[in-house]
């Protein structure tokens, strides 16, 4: 589904601070499947992550979507591509402070315009399937970590996604709440989704889970993967 050939990423090119995130990654990745990136910090996966959901464009080298290549598009097919084809769950949350559990859930759909009354009720489905129905109207800040990340997940899939991107999303959780999150991940595996993320937790990358796992080092694809 997601086809990455010779992959190169640099920040700050051509100054003094010149430094290479990626080198030369190849890597396709199957859809209806999950798929972790593992590595430690400075390693690259999250650099990857970024290419992989449009959020940025590689210094050389091609990112296929399906049949599609979409890393020379310009930005505006990008932000379109984003928002339908990808939902993204932030190692921060990234919630909107002042606002509802259920705003929160519906602001990426607002570029996309459609049924107001609609919208609410696939709002209010997706929290009721997280258990956060009797939450929806409270305030994110009044959540605690594990509701808010639950809310940053429905938020995720608010557009109904192909895939789903969370870069370390249990980083912030303890053992009961990232269970609880791969539990999470499993129900939305079994929709058809497909999951990319980003972990160095031992729970996550070694969970029943995950399909696969592919490890990074200093930019390069290392062997030792599953």
């Amino acid at each position: 589904m997601i086809k990455l050939t010779d992959i190169r990423k640099a920040y700050h090119q051509g100054q003094h601070n010149e430094l290479w995130a990626l080198n030369g990654i190849d890597l396709a990745i199957e859809a209806n499947k999950v798929t972790a990136l593992s590595g430690p910090s400075g390693s690259g996966k999250s650099t990857l992550l970024t290419l992989i959901g449009c959020m940025a464009r590689p210094t050389s080298g091609r990112v296929q979507l399906g049949e599609r290549d979409i890393s020379g598009l310009p930005e505006r097919f990008l932000t379109d591509i984003r928002r339908k084809t990808f939902g993204f769950v932030f190692q921060q949350f990234n919630l909107i402070a002042g606002l509802s559990a259920r705003d929160n859930v519906m602001l990426p759909a607002y570029p996309l315009g459609g049924d107001w009354r609609v919208l609410h009720e696939r709002a209010d489905a997706l929290l009721d399937s997280l258990k956060l129905g009797q939450r929806r109207h409270a305030r994110v800040e009044w959540l605690s970590g594990g509701e808010q990340q639950r809310v940053a997940i429905a938020r995720a899939l608010i557009n109904d996604p192909q895939v789903v991107i969370a870069d370390e999303p249990t980083a912030n959780l303890d053992t009961a709440l990232s269970r609880e999150f791969m539990a999470i991940l499993e129900s939305l595996k079994q929709q058809g989704k497909t999951i990319i993320l980003t972990s160095h937790d031992p729970l996550v990358v070694e969970s029943s889970v995950v399909d696969r796992v592919v490890h990074l080092r200093d930019g390069h694809l290392v062997e030792g993967g599953r």
